[in-house]
Parts: C-alpha cells; sequence; structure tokens
C-alpha cells in the first residue's frame, strides 16, 4: 500500500500519538516534552487534545493494557514487534478508557496504523484482538492472576518492585490510593511572573479570557487551574507572563528564602524553573549562579530568563559531582540549592513512562550521585548560609538517607524547621508532598544551615 495513501486513513490525532510512542519506547524520549512540542504539520486543538490523551493514557496503563492483549491474543508480550504492540496499545486504551470513541474507529484506525508502518501483515490479528477486546469490556484487569501483588500490580499499572516498596512504607491502602492518582492527570499549575505584572491583574485577565482559577492552599503565590482554555495558559507562558509549574516544586525556592544581595548557587538548573522562581523571589536583586553539566540545556535557561526579563542569573556549565570553583577562599553563597538528578518517582502523573524505564539498581546508582553533589556543594555555603537538597523522587533512600549520610560526615550543618504548611512538614523536619494527600507532583526537600 501506498505509505500516503494509508496516512490519509488515520486520523492526525492517531498519526501524531503513534509517533510520540515510537519514540518513547525508541530513542527513550520524555512524552511530556514530544506532546508539548508543535507538530509537523498544523493540528487542531481537538485532535492535540485527543494525541495528549491517548499517549499519556497507554504509558499510564501499559500493564494493564498488556494484560489483555495478551489474553485476548495468547501471545507472549515479548513476542510483538513493536509497531504492532503500539498499535494495539492505542487501540485497546481506546475501547477500555475513551468512552466517546466509537468503537469501529478504535478498530479500524489501529490497523491502518500497522499498515501505515509496512506491518499490513498483522492487521486482521490487531483487528481480531481488538474486536474480541471489544466485547469483554466488563473483565477486569488482573483477573485471574493468583498473586495478590503481581494482580495489583496489573490493576494498578505499576511494576511490582516499585508496589512492594510503597506497600512497605505507606501500607497497602495508601499505595493502592498513590498509584491511582499517578495514573490520573495533573491539574496544571502555574506562578506569576511579578517581575513584569502584578497576581492581581494577570489572574484578571486569564479570567476574562475564561480561564478559572484557585490559588494553592499549600503553596504561596501558585495558582491551579479548574478550566478554560489550555491555549489561553499557554499563550500566557510564551509572553513571560506566567511560568507552568507544579506547586511542589515551586515550594523548593521557597524553602530558599532568598533575599536581596544574597549571592546564591542553584548546582541543577536547567531548564531553569526555579532559578527564574528565586530570581523572581528576591525581586531579581540577587546574584544567581545557575548551573548544569549540559551546554545545550542552560540554553533552554538563558531564554527563560529572556522570556521573563530576568538579569540576576549567570549560567555556568560545570559538573556539580566534581569539585566546585567555589569555596575554600573563593567567594561562597548565602544560599545553596541542590535540586538533584532523581527517579522521578513523585513525577509519574506527568511522565508515566519512567515508572517502565526505572529498576531498583536505579535508586541505588541515584543515591550516590546525590550524595556526591551534596558533598561538593558543602563548601561553596557561606557560614549561616542556607542549603536546600530537594528531588522529586518519593524513595526514602534518594531522600532522608542521602541528607542523613550528609549530616554525619559534615556537623557544621544542622536541619532547620522548614517554614512552610504543617501537612507537608515530616516530624524529622524535611518537607513531603504525595500526589494522593496534596494533589502535587511528589517532592522531598530539607533545609539545612551551616554554623556560623
Amino acid at each position: 500500500m501506498n505509505p500516503k495513501q494509508s496516512s490519509h486513513s488515520v486520523s492526525p490525532a492517531r498519526r501524531r500519538a503513534y509517533d510520540i510512542l515510537s519514540r518513547v519506547e525508541t530513542d527513550r524520549a520524555y512524552a511530556s516534552v514530544l506532546v508539548a512540542a508543535p507538530a509537523k504539520s498544523e493540528m487542531s486543538r481537538e485532535d492535540r487534545t485527543l494525541a495528549q490523551e491517548i499517549v499519556l493514557g497507554v504509558l499510564r496503563w501499559r500493564r494493564s493494557l498488556d494484560f489483555f492483549i495478551e489474553r485476548y491474543s495468547g501471545r507472549a508480550i515479548d513476542r510483538f514487534d513493536l509497531p504492532v504492540l503500539i498499535a494495539l496499545r492505542m487501540g485497546l486504551y481506546q475501547l477500555r478508557y475513551l468512552t466517546r470513541i466509537p468503537h469501529s474507529a478504535a478498530v479500524n484506525e489501529s490497523v491502518n496504523l500497522v499498515k501505515r508502518a509496512r506491518a499490513a501483515s498483522a492487521g486482521g490479528l490487531v483487528n481480531a484482538v481488538l474486536r474480541k477486546a471489544a466485547n469483554n469490556l466488563g473483565e477486569q484487569a488482573g483477573h485471574g492472576i493468583a498473586d495478590p501483588l503481581e494482580r495489583t500490580s496489573v490493576e494498578l499499572s505499576h511494576p511490582r518492585w516499585i508496589l512492594e516498596r510503597w506497600q512497605a512504607a505507606l501500607g497497602d491502602d495508601e499505595t493502592r490510593q498513590l498509584a491511582l492518582a499517578n495514573n490520573a492527570p495533573a491539574a496544571t499549575a502555574f506562578r506569576v511572573n511579578t517581575l513584569r505584572a502584578t497576581v492581581d491583574d494577570t489572574l484578571t485577565n486569564l479570567k476574562a479570557e475564561g480561564v478559572m482559577t484557585r490559588a494553592s492552599e499549600l503553596v504561596p503565590g501558585a495558582f491551579v487551574v479548574e478550566g478554560g482554555p489550555a491555549s489561553v495558559i499557554a499563550r500566557a507562558a510564551q509572553r513571560g507572563q506566567i511560568y507552568v509549574q507544579d506547586p511542589a516544586s515551586q515550594l523548593v525556592s521557597i524553602l530558599l528564602e532568598p533575599k536581596a544581595g544574597n549571592r546564591v548557587l542553584d548546582l541543577c538548573a536547567a531548564p531553569g524553573s526555579k532559578s527564574s522562581h528565586i530570581a523572581a523571589l528576591a525581586g531579581d536583586k540577587a546574584w544567581i549562579i545557575a548551573c548544569d553539566r549540559h551546554p545545550h540545556r542552560l540554553n533552554a535557561l538563558r531564554a527563560t530568563c529572556r522570556r521573563f526579563g530576568i538579569d540576576s542569573v549567570d549560567a555556568l556549565a560545570l559538573d556539580a559531582t566534581q569539585a566546585l570553583p567555589f569555596g575554600d577562599g573563593a567567594q561562597q553563597f548565602d544560599r545553596v540549592l541542590v535540586d538533584a538528578p532523581c527517579s522521578g518517582t513523585g513525577t509519574l502523573r506527568g511522565n508515566p513512562e519512567i515508572k517502565w524505564r526505572l529498576s531498583p539498581d536505579d535508586i541505588t546508582r541515584l543515591a550516590k550521585l546525590q550524595l556526591s553533589m551534596l558533598e561538593r556543594a558543602e563548601s561553596s555555603v557561606a557560614s549561616a548560609g542556607k542549603l536546600v537538597y530537594s528531588t522529586c523522587s518519593l524513595e526514602r533512600e534518594e531522600n532522608e538517607e542521602v541528607v542523613i549520610r550528609f549530616l554525619d560526615s559534615n556537623p557544621r550543618f544542622r536541619v532547620v524547621e522548614p517554614n512552610t504548611h504543617a501537612d507537608v512538614t515530616t516530624r524529622d523536619g524535611f518537607v513531603r508532598t504525595y500526589p494522593h494527600r496534596q494533589g502535587t507532583d511528589g517532592f522531598f526537600a530539607a533545609v539545612l544551615e551551616k554554623a556560623p
């Protein structure tokens, strides 16, 4: 079949969703980045919305979808070619979760997707599996699996090892709530760029364009979108009026308590969400050194600062796991932020592919990396200065245990009670947020102070 002709028989939304899912699998790309990127050809708002829904839905519910694919095909998942598997997952997701999609459209376009991918011989298989699935929509994922944890893993579409860890830390009921929260879309949240506009004026303008918001109960200056056109939010962000950012992520910069005149070091800064926030909190009157090991990622940070009208941020390429060119006689910093690379298990609502890429060994490896960054940062903190360590991980090994190990070998530092809502403060004086408790991403933060 002529590829050009076959492409016309698949809607733009499904073509885009298929192409994104293919890149997620073959290039280890991040779905949220690809979904937000401009399409090669013009797409309607409805098509963009449907493409995003299919992409993120397939990634969230992948384990459950694969259970049914194996059940209705009689084949193990690893026996399917990737183009066929992606088309099956897309079709099955539409059948089970998108009630407004006609069954015939979900089936026929999935068949056409494998033809478009030059796997026409699999068209009959895809048709048969999806038609069987359409006739058995009442079946529950995991039904018939004897092992309770394995059944729960299929039902909640999370890797078994992750659920096992969370059950040990949170218990069965909370683990279920957390996993279900991870599989639901996150509300859009933002902060106002107070360097260019007032909060009241910005919210009034958004409301005039149909966007309804509410203030976050946990994070000062954070706002949650309750309704209205996503395009209005996108335009406001492009103009530098707002920055789209989860409230828990915003909280990290607030915990740093930057002030005008402070010297601030942000060691893992790209793409600039926290550096730009720190600058705004200090009225663009602090001196901020924003670092990242990848020079090309610093370009995104510089672009953000230009868009926001920020002059107080200087970008510097360096590896924070190596000796830093600060301290030991060089100028030290009043505030240091180590927002460390982590497993990202607190961000699965927006980055569901992460759970299928991680392994238990990654947690151990990342914890070593995080501790090395804290150790490198220590000498750059001025006397009586603050050091904030944060991750978007839920795992204790990457959070409390890293901080405890750091404090054991750095007695000049102590944990400072965070200036934040009691609901997110732990008994040990750390900050933790969870998707199922606060409706935010899962973040951890520790505020440390260096003795004079």
